[in-house]
């Protein structure tokens, strides 16, 4: 499947194409992997190594679309009505003399993301079974139906019923009613919550080539081979703009373009399965359009708008979507190759500065011993090997830790931190588990450098520490972007060399 052909048999230069790519590199995206493809055929497709086509990546947020789609294959089934009570779905989870809020909300509150509003927490300690949290453990805001509000605690929910009702894990299920015919998702997997039901709204991981599969589905109205997979009526429901999910009339984006069954509308009247970090499926059926992404541009908590995932969108309608043609363009063989090979050999963005300082002998194996501080850092040095490479030995409340990085380039290796979740989400490990991450070093002038820790696992993330160095005292502030992990790695703390 996905044929490969050149930009000009999709109608757009390859010089194009070659410019679109140029721009979002130049404007600060941490791309992963992108396809642009078009009545069915892959006129651009390149990855970032380490990432490669067979690569699984975490979708975020794009699962719950998968989730919707289960509930669309056993509404079919006549296993349930949109229309259903959802709480009448689970009296063995119901502890509580439910609100009259959370009584009345339906399967569709729950697809559109018209509920009472999620709970506080997504999670909670000591309560593995996220369906229970969300019936026993919450408050209730309003009548659900009144308007939207992102409740992803809802889209688990949703999870639940899905498995409950069909009797098998969410994967397995979408795969016996669609993506085994499809002939994508064979690698794919879902991670688990405590008390492994899937992670219905966030764990999906899953290849760029299966993310398009799944969008290409949706855009042929379910229909596959000419075979109707899902049911028509409720594909074109869920790409709708069944709500208006516009919270901010001053905002025009993607997230307030209208929200259909756990899918967001999209300028030009196009759909969009959404995951954070810009995980990202954008189907624009009026030119047969596809653009699908993989990236982590996850922001700190207290960052705002979303500044990447805004330039990354505005590009792919101004630098692709407003140039495609009609008609298939004449072939221009050295355009095509010229844009072939300047994007061969593409890399995971790394931290960039001078290609050396007179701050590396300074510091050169120098040990800093830290002021108390939150983060629990005690001491640091760093070890520079050569001018490309070395190492930050550091300790904190775990004990001591290394840490590789490459300078101007990435070191591959394993994030020290132990306990971070694994195959169940928030529950921390114990067996010595780590996340695979690249790390980089760039100097920023004669007395700081800069360190990039990106985390490239089944969990994405990442933190960055800029290091002050001014005769025997330095300091350092830590910053991460991730989920439920690294907040050991937020904060700041002085230091002074070791007498």
């Amino acid at each position: 499947m996905f044929e490969r052909i050149t930009p000009e048999a999709a109608g757009i230069s390859s010089a194009q194409v070659a410019k679109f790519i140029r721009k979002i590199e130049s404007r600060g995206a941490t791309m992963h992997s992108l396809m642009l493809v078009r009545d069915g055929k892959v006129f651009a497709e390149h990855y970032w190594a380490p990432f490669n086509e067979n690569t699984l990546q975490r979708m975020y947020s794009q699962t719950k679309s998968y989730t919707a789609m289960a509930i669309g294959l056993l509404e079919e089934e006549g296993k349930l009505s949109l229309d259903d009570k959802i709480a009448d779905h689970f009296p063995e989870k119901i502890e509580c003399e439910l609100p009259k809020h959370i009584a009345a909300l339906t399967v569709r509150n729950m697809l559109t993301m018209t509920t009472a509003g999620g709970p506080r927490n997504w999670f909670i300690e000591g309560d593995p079974d996220r369906t229970h949290h969300y019936f026993n453990h919450r408050e209730f805001d309003h009548a659900s139906g009144t308007f939207w509000k992102y409740d992803s605690a809802g889209s688990q929910v949703l999870c639940a019923l899905a498995e409950k009702l069909s009797g098998m894990k969410l994967l397995d299920y979408l795969k016996m009613k669609m993506f085994d015919k499809v002939g994508t998702f064979k690698t794919a997997r879902v991670l688990m919550c405590g008390n492994n039901d899937s992670w219905g709204d966030s764990a999906l991981l899953c290849t760029t080539r299966d993310m398009a599969s799944g969008g290409l589905l949706m855009m042929q109205g379910g229909k596959w081979n000419g075979e109707q997979l899902i049911n028509e009526k409720f594909v074109k429901d869920a790409c709708s703009a069944l709500v208006n999910n516009r919270t901010n009339w001053c905002r025009h984006s993607l997230d307030s373009e209208g929200y259909g069954y756990q899918i967001w509308r999209a300028p030009e009247n196009g759909f969009a399965f959404v995951g954070m970090g810009d995980q990202l499926t954008i189907c624009l059926p009026d030119k047969n359009f596809m653009f699908v992404c993989t990236a982590d541009h996850q922001a700190p908590a207290d960052a705002g708008e979303k500044p990447i995932r805004t330039m990354l969108i505005n590009a792919v309608y101004d630098f692709i979507y407003d140039y495609l043609e009609d008609a298939p363009l004449p072939e221009d063989k050295a355009a095509y190759d010229a844009y072939m090979k300047e994007f061969a050999s593409l890399e995971l963005r790394a931290a960039q500065g001078a290609e050396d300082s007179p701050l590396r002998e300074r510091i050169n194996g120098v040990t800093y011993k830290c002021e108390d501080n939150a983060m629990g850092w005690k001491s640091f040095r760093f070890i520079f090997k050569n001018k490309t490479e070395g190492e930050l030995h550091y300790t904190n409340a775990q004990g001591d830790k290394v840490m590789p990085f490459g300078i101007n380039k990435n070191a591959y290796g394993y994030f020290p931190e132990l306990g971070y979740s694994n195959e169940h989400g928030t529950v921390k490990t114990t067996d010595g588990f780590m996340y695979k991450d690249a790390v980089s070093l760039a100097w920023m002038d004669d007395n700081k450098l800069y360190l990039d820790i990106k985390i490239i696992d089944t969990y994405l993330g990442t933190c960055s520490g800029v290091f002050g160095f001014s005769g025997d005292y330095a300091a350092a502030h830590f910053e991460k972007a991730a989920e439920h992990f690294l907040d050991e790695y937020q904060g700041e703390f002085a230091a002074e060399i070791a007498k």
